[in-house]
């Protein structure tokens, strides 16, 4: 029997990749076990020799690492995504806008962790926009902020929990900065808003595959084509952006 490809790949990926690899398995044959995490931590845990044949990152920087290292044989963009902000619905957070949130001090701000999660990094690049529109505020932002999740030691959401919304309901935070394709699956949620971070503000998040064992081309061509592709559209995911 065929060992099953392993996968590593960011926790944002798990709702769109769990009918990806299985829809992958069915056409091919061949098997998939697949882990999900920041994806920080797994490059480390690549760099330190966990085998794994295909890498999905939230960034390009973590696979471009490991191909720079000479762990990876190539990469390729296959996702994007965005930021936006959720917030626990009251009639205080109701009408307001993003900034005017994160202008509220009186709200708890929830985020990833930076250095281990791209979610994290890409909240502190925010923070970083934000301080060019507000002055000041981008800096009090990074000192404001709790990295509630996507670290070594911060909280384990459940499986099948939205971190944003879990974390909210959960009364660790009142809002919390994460991926905008979580939108559609919140949408319907009565005590939640999610508020959109308009374009000239936004990060752009590219996801990135790395290649490690050539044995997994099949699976890195099924998710770089129209299949794969449709598939993390549904899902909510951007298209990637061509180099």
């Amino acid at each position: 029997m065929t060992p099953a490809l392993t996968v590593l790949a960011a926790g944002s990926l798990k709702r769109a990749f769990t009918p990806l690899l299985a829809a992958f398995s069915e056409q091919t044959g061949i098997a998939v076990a697949a882990n999900f995490g920041p994806a920080g931590l797994l490059r480390e845990r690549i760099e330190a020799g966990e085998p794994c044949a295909l890498f999905a990152s939230a960034n390009t920087a973590h696979p471009g690492a490991l191909l720079a290292a000479g762990h990876a044989q190539r990469e390729a963009r296959f996702a994007a995504n965005n930021l936006n902000l959720t917030v626990r619905s009251t009639a205080r957070t109701q009408q307001a806008d993003w900034l005017e949130l994160l202008e509220d001090f009186t709200l708890r701000l929830g985020t990833s962790t930076p250095g281990c999660d791209p979610s994290g990094d890409y909240t502190w690049q925010l923070f970083s926009n934000v301080d060019a529109l507000r002055p000041g505020l981008g800096k009090q932002l990074m000192q404001r902020a709790q990295p509630l999740v996507g670290g070594r030691d911060t909280l384990t959401v459940p499986p099948g929990e939205i971190a944003s919304a879990w974390l909210i309901r959960e009364g660790y935070a009142d809002m919390f900065i994460g991926y905008q394709h979580y939108t559609r699956l919140l949408a319907e949620a009565e005590d939640l808003r999610v508020v959109a971070i308009p374009p000239a503000a936004n990060i752009r998040c590219d996801y990135a595959l790395a290649l490690l064992d050539a044995q997994a081309e099949p699976l890195m061509q099924f998710i770089l084509g129209a299949q794969g592709q449709a598939l993390l559209a549904a899902a909510g995911f951007l298209p990637p952006q061509v180099e």
